[in-house]
């Protein structure tokens, strides 16, 4: 009798252990499949957020696109540029304040002639260096003048401009031609001056956050060289290169980066006409410490 008691009772023993053993498996199966999940959840939304982000740049840079064909276009400055006269050219400067008043997107405006002189500046009282410097060796400039139709223009890359106090600031720029025609001769070209920093800057604010999650998260925008242009962490520089992780192929997604950092991010869709620069909206964001 108590041999047989003996061996119920290891038989139990091994039937608990082996049932000890496949929970466990069960249990590890079912934590790796919840954080899986957790963290493609978590990964969606930052690249969704990261979209909304982009998205809202491009529509800005293609409002900037009509912008600077447009007032290519302007009589006074098309008269400053066909006649040299100080009148003339104080007339355009008046002129493009005028629009700065209404446009407040931008830093200056600038009018050079075919030599690249600047000859005209809506805010030539706050940046006083500009009349009279020769831009024309700057890629805005010589793209303009190479424009075969008024329909052209060039989008540059974000850059610190030394004339504007070292403001970062994203250039367009546009053939001016005789007589305001699409086909006629080139007689100078207008820059355009985005004020990036505040504007970005207003951008990434703007994104649905909450407190404690912003306080986990880094908000950038990034050029096609994996740049920084726009970060919500101060100590981030522009031009400093970060660490993007993006699968092939694809224009948005989300990388894990560490056991608690997730990266999200998107390639610009473009925006009507504006192809876009191939910059990305991208957030990076550490786990709060209850998902550990």
């Amino acid at each position: 009798m108590a041999e047989e008691v003996k061996n119920i009772s290891e038989r139990i023993s091994k039937i608990a252990s082996g049932l000890t053993e496949d929970l466990q498996v069960s249990v590890n199966e079912l934590t790796a499949l919840g954080q899986s999940m957790c963290f493609d959840m978590r990964g969606q939304r930052l690249a969704d957020l990261s979209l909304n982000m982009i998205e809202i740049i491009d529509r800005n840079l293609y409002e900037r696109t009509c912008d600077v064909r447009w007032w290519a276009t302007d009589a006074s400055l098309v008269d400053a540029l066909t006649n040299h006269s100080p009148g003339n050219c104080a007339h355009a400067s008046e002129r493009l304040g005028i629009i700065l008043d209404s446009y407040t997107v931008y830093l200056d405006i600038w009018l050079a002639d075919n030599n690249g002189r600047i000859i005209a500046s809506g805010r030539s009282g706050l940046y006083g260096r500009v009349i009279g410097a020769n831009i024309a060796q700057e890629p805005w400039f010589k793209k303009a003048m190479q424009h075969s139709s008024g329909d052209q223009y060039f989008s540059g890359q974000v850059t610190a401009e030394s004339l504007l106090n070292s403001s970062q600031t994203c250039t367009f720029s546009a053939a001016v031609r005789s007589k305001a025609g699409k086909q006629t001769p080139v007689i100078g070209v207008i820059g355009i001056f985005f004020d990036w920093k505040n504007q970005t800057d207003s951008v990434l604010k703007g994104v649905r956050l909450s407190d404690d999650e912003r306080s986990r998260s880094r908000l950038m925008i990034i050029d096609d060289n994996r740049r920084i242009i726009a970060s919500s962490h101060t100590h981030n520089h522009l031009g400093e290169r970060i660490e993007l992780k993006t699968k092939a192929a694809q224009t948005n997604g989300y990388t894990i980066l560490g056991k608690n950092l997730i990266q999200g991010y998107l390639v610009t869709p473009g925006f009507e006409t504006y192809p876009g620069m191939g910059w990305l909206g991208v957030i990076e964001q550490h786990l709060p410490t209850t998902d550990t």
